[in-house]
Parts: structure tokens; C-alpha cells; sequence
């Protein structure tokens, strides 16, 4: 038999509330402000990733390019001490021919000021154009997938549960990136991808709850709303606590072992994970309170003549 819970959600609402408005108003600021850290993917720019035969200083490597003309770049390990990544934003003293051939620059700079040999792995090149497109086809695909949120959510439950589902799902998109803007992780389109899945996530288990919601008014004869609500929140929680620990188990053994690859997709996948099992206990739920959710909301409707029927 699974084990009941007896935790008071609804009594820390309140707080709940006040924490909520303050991390998205944090990071709406931080967004506004401070921007994201975008990726070659969006700004667009050169992707230089080499391995050296003996192990690589970037510091060093920063300096020789800088000595040769380079600004804004980002040197990295990738991976071991000898693997090096080299992001390289446009240059403004070169055309966009040249930029686009920047690779070639690059690697002869690598390679004249590399004592040992040295073996590229991978050069990309990302025009601003294409960046731009990205960058607003990406908030177009978040825009619709709150939409379709909606209205699917307005289908299955009622008006009330999918103004909760979209405000819990923005709440945890926003805070989300939040986090990614003041901590200045790189946002790319592995980035963008997690935030869709973090959304999937966080709906999955706001339906979860809501469809207990659902029942126990309709089950339930007696208690307040906030009782009804407290109840379900204890019902589901073994099940929410189990399903985002094993996830985080898996997001954590990709951030370690996954490569910096895919390290900005397990850190938002992270974030999000932690922010939408909060929201559904307290940020969906809470709105359907603030929302005035009564028994009258979800009477199943009659059948027109089935009083007549035998």
C-alpha cells in the first residue's frame, strides 16, 4: 500500500506566492537587463573544437590569439586538458566571405603557436542570418507550446486548471532562464530543446495533479477547497518525489559524464526539473485557489432527456 502523506501544502501558499513573483520578477529582470550568454547557434560565429598531442594551456592560447588580431573569443577545455574549444563571434575588420572562412585563420593561428601537433576535430560556421532565424523560430516554438497547452488543457480539465498549467509553465521557462542569465551559461539550441522538455515535464505532472484534483471534489462531500487540494497534493507527492529523483539521477550522470556537448541541456533540463516539481505542488495548484476552483466547476454535466431513460 503506498504510503499517505499529511503535509499542509496550503498553508504556506502565501509564501509560496511571494517566493514565486519575486524569482520570476528576478529573472525577468536579469533577461531584460543582463541578457542571455546567446550561443554561435544564435549570435552566430566560428566553432573550432582541436585536440593536442601533449596537454594545452588555454590561457596561453588566449594570448596567442589575441597577438594575432582575434577579439571576443572563448577558449575551453572540451572534455580532457588536451582537447580545446575555440568560439569565435564574427570579426568586424572582416567581410562575411572571410568570416565564413575563419576556421582556416584559426587553425593556422593554433598550429603556429602549438609547440606540439595538434588534430581538429570539428570547425562550424554560423552566419548572423541563420542565428537571427534561430533565435526567433525558438520563441515562437516556446509561444505555441504554451498555446497548445492551453487549449488542450481548457479540452480535458476546465478553463481554470489550464490558466494554472500555462502560468506554472511560464513561471518555470522564466526562472529557468533566468537562472541561465545570471549565472552566464551559455544558451544554445541544445538549451532551447530542454526548455521544451522541461515544459513537457512540468505539465506531465500538473495533469497528474489536477486530474486528482479533479476527483476528490467530485468525490468528496465534505472539506474546503483548500482541504481538497491539500489532500490531493498528498496523494500524488510519492509519486512526484519518485519520478523527479530518478530524473535527476539521469540529468546529473549526463552533466558528469556527458561531455560539454550536451552539458546546457542536462543544467536546464536540471533547473527545470527541481522549478516544475515546485510549481505543480504550489504554482498550479495555489492558482486554482486564487482562481476560486468550487465543486459547481466540475459537475459533470446531464445528458439532455436522461432523466426520461429507464
Amino acid at each position: 500500500m503506498a504510503k499517505v502523506y499529511n503535509f499542509d501544502f496550503m498553508s504556506y501558499r502565501k509564501i509560496a506566492s511571494v517566493a514565486s513573483i519575486v524569482l520570476v520578477l528576478v529573472s525577468l529582470a536579469s533577461i531584460v537587463l543582463r541578457s542571455l550568454e546567446w550561443g554561435l547557434d544564435f549570435t552566430g560565429g566560428t566553432l573550432v573544437e582541436v585536440t593536442y598531442e601533449d596537454e594545452a594551456y588555454p590561457e596561453q592560447i588566449r594570448a596567442e590569439l589575441d597577438q594575432a588580431g582575434y577579439s571576443g573569443h572563448v577558449v575551453q577545455y572540451f572534455g580532457s586538458d588536451r582537447d580545446i574549444l575555440v568560439r569565435m563571434p564574427p570579426q568586424k575588420n572582416l567581410s562575411d566571405k572571410e568570416n565564413a572562412r575563419l576556421g582556416d585563420g584559426l587553425l593556422a593561428s593554433l598550429q603556429v603557436g602549438s609547440s606540439s601537433g595538434l588534430v581538429l576535430r570539428r570547425a562550424e560556421f554560423v552566419g548572423p542570418a541563420v542565428g537571427e532565424e534561430l533565435t526567433n523560430q525558438g520563441g515562437l516554438g516556446l509561444l505555441t507550446a504554451l498555446g497548445m497547452v492551453l487549449l488542450y488543457v481548457s479540452f480535458r480539465f476546465q478553463l481554470k486548471f489550464a490558466l494554472g498549467a500555462v502560468l506554472a509553465l511560464f513561471h518555470d521557462v522564466v526562472i529557468t532562464l533566468g537562472i541561465f542569465s545570471l549565472i552566464r551559461w551559455e544558451f544554445d539550441l541544445t538549451v532551447l530543446a530542454a526548455l521544451l522538455a522541461v515544459i513537457g515535464y512540468s505539465l506531465n505532472d500538473t495533469i497528474v495533479v489536477s486530474d486528482r484534483i479533479r476527483e476528490n471534489f467530485r468525490k468528496l462531500r465534505r472539506g474546503s477547497s483548500v482541504e481538497i487540494v491539500n489532500i490531493s497534493l498528498n496523494q500524488t507527492l510519492g509519486r512526484t518525489l519518485i519520478t523527479s529523483f530518478t530524473t535527476l539521477l539521469v540529468l546529473f550522470a549526463l552533466l558528469v559524464l556527458g561531455g560539454e556537448l550536451i552539458s546546457g541541456f542536462a543544467k536546464a533540463l536540471i533547473a527545470g526539473v527541481v522549478v516544475g516539481t515546485y510549481s505543480s505542488i504550489y504554482v498550479a495548484a495555489n492558482t486554482l485557489l486564487l482562481l476560486k476552483l468550487n465543486r459547481e466547476d466540475l459537475l459533470v454535466p446531464v445528458k439532455e432527456g436522461a432523466d426520461l431513460e429507464e
